[in-house]
């Protein structure tokens, strides 16, 4: 039977039977079978579109015509392992890393973004001789045992006791919500030296730090933007202790800030990681990744002895589709699609906020944009309901978004890049709607919004998880400022 061919139920209860209950779904009491995808565009099996605002995955559109030829035409001729001398393989490896610093110069191919992770933490523990890990409060890195010990995104569900003692969480350089604000003389400075503290304090207890790894800007941490100068100070105390400054691309990557082809770069000239790693929009939804790291850092890993060796990664249908990707980012000036419609987005979303109490913040660069809901601008109480009933609303309208950060409160923007200055009209319009029924309803009016739980009545909200529906009425955080409380189960997307 070929796919696409079954009714939606059937299709529901072989995914019950056969597919692990764990692996979660989008909108699961009512979920969507899509079927096929072009550009910014899905398609459900009656044929009804849907308006695509997270899928950093699909990066320069799904099924791009280009992606699509070159890797059919190479699976024709050729698909075989790294082993083989293939021209695919050194043509993307050079082509990619002329996109980068000149010091970042080795390569390193794997299938995901969790496998690229994982080696880069194996190379960072070989460099350096040593063991801890600094990572950043609400970060994700992966899926693979090693990344979850140092992805808070995932851990804090778990004990103290079931936590790698070798992995230390710096606060995240959130300055909308977190410890060191806007208002902070230097926000920089003032998050980089929580770091400091952390190594000082891993020192005297005997530990040394082999590595500090972020997301160049935080996505499921709720598309935090950190302050420029932070990564710069942090890679400076990180190093004179013995350590590498690992940066994870792989949500952000490959011109999606517009301005600079890697979200590290936003930090300056001054700054360039020992490590970077890339994923999801690196192959189009075709699986594929890559580590990139200096001279010293691979030549430390070779005397190891130990040959590495990747079954998949690099093989020639997986780089001729690389390489597809990077010519169709310059040839349909992507990167500048980003500047001028996530500008755009950005300006549309202002307005918003000018409109609507429910907006507390909007951040972002390129088509990368992060909505921050608030129910109190002053005590920046989380609008957690608020933003998942924006996001299932949405979906009822044919628009697909995602929420996400620590309180599930931030709706997440990160479109495939051929998103257009038309979508955005779209997809604002329906937010102004859904956000002026939700302030009548809740009684919630500009300038004046309380913080007193029964203000203007409840309203019973439908609370899920990007998608996942949970039985909890009405859910607010009493966290303000830099606290933060304990969260219920969240689902990657």
């Amino acid at each position: 039977m070929s796919a696409g061919t079954l009714d939606k139920n059937t299709t529901i209860d072989l995914r019950k039977k056969h597919v692990g209950p764990s692996c979660k779904i989008f909108f699961s009491h009512d979920p969507i079978k899509i079927v096929r995808a072009k550009g910014q565009y899905m398609y459900d099996e009656k044929g009804q579109r849907y308006l695509d605002c997270i899928n950093n995955v699909a990066h320069v559109g799904h099924c791009h015509p280009d992606v699509v030829k070159a890797g059919a035409q190479q699976m024709e001729q050729l698909n075989t392992n790294s082993r083989f001398l293939h021209d695919n393989l050194v043509l993307y490896a050079q082509k990619l890393q002329a996109t980068l610093p000149s010091k970042l110069s080795v390569c390193y191919f794997v299938n995901s973004g969790s496998e690229a992770n994982d080696l880069a933490l194996r190379l960072a523990w070989q460099y350096t001789g040593h063991k801890d890990i600094i990572t950043l409060e609400n970060a994700y890195h992966g899926h693979v045992s090693s990344l979850i010990d140092i992805s808070p995104y995932k851990f804090h569900q778990l004990s103290d006791a079931e936590h790698n003692p070798s992995v230390h969480v710096a606060p995240s350089p959130d300055v909308y919500r977190g410890k060191y604000r806007a208002d902070h003389p230097d926000p920089a400075t003032a998050y980089a030296d929580e770091v400091k503290n952390i190594i000082e304090k891993v020192d005297k207890k005997g530990g040394k730090i082999a590595a500090f790894i972020a997301e160049s800007l935080q996505s499921c941490g709720g598309q935090v933007i950190p302050p420029v100068g932070y990564f710069q100070q942090v890679a400076k105390h990180v190093r004179e202790a013995g350590g590498v400054f690992i940066a994870d691309e792989v949500q952000v990557g490959f011109g999606r800030v517009g301005s600079h082809f890697w979200a590290f770069q936003l930090q300056g000239d001054d700054f360039v990681p020992d490590i970077v790693t890339m994923g999801k929009p690196i192959g189009n939804g075709h699986p594929m990744s890559c580590v990139v790291t200096t001279t010293e850092v691979a030549e430390a890993f070779m005397s190891t002895g130990m040959e590495y060796f990747n079954t998949f990664g690099g093989n020639p249908v997986s780089c001729a589709i690389g390489l597809a990707v990077l010519d169709v980012i310059v040839k349909d000036d992507l990167q500048g699609n980003a500047v001028r419609v996530g500008r755009y987005l950005v300006s549309q979303l202002e307005k918003q906020k000018e409109k609507h109490s429910l907006i507390g913040d909007i951040r972002g660069c390129g088509l990368f944009v992060g909505v921050e809901l608030v129910r109190d601008r002053v005590k920046l109480t989380p609008a957690a309901a608020e933003a998942q009933e924006v996001i299932y609303k949405l979906k009822e309208q044919h628009i697909l978004l995602s929420a996400d950060g620590p309180h599930r409160n931030v709706l997440k923007f990160k479109p495939p890049m051929c998103f257009s200055a038309e979508d955005v009209d779209e997809v604002v319009q329906k937010i102004d709607h859904i956000l002026t029924e939700l302030e009548d309803a809740l009684g919630l009016k500009l300038h004046s919004v309380s913080d007193k739980e029964n203000e203007g009545g409840k309203r019973k909200l439908l609370t899920e998880e990007n998608g996942h529906q949970r039985d909890a009425g009405f859910v607010q955080s009493r966290a303000h400022g830099p606290q933060h409380t304990k969260q219920g189960k969240r689902v990657k997307t």
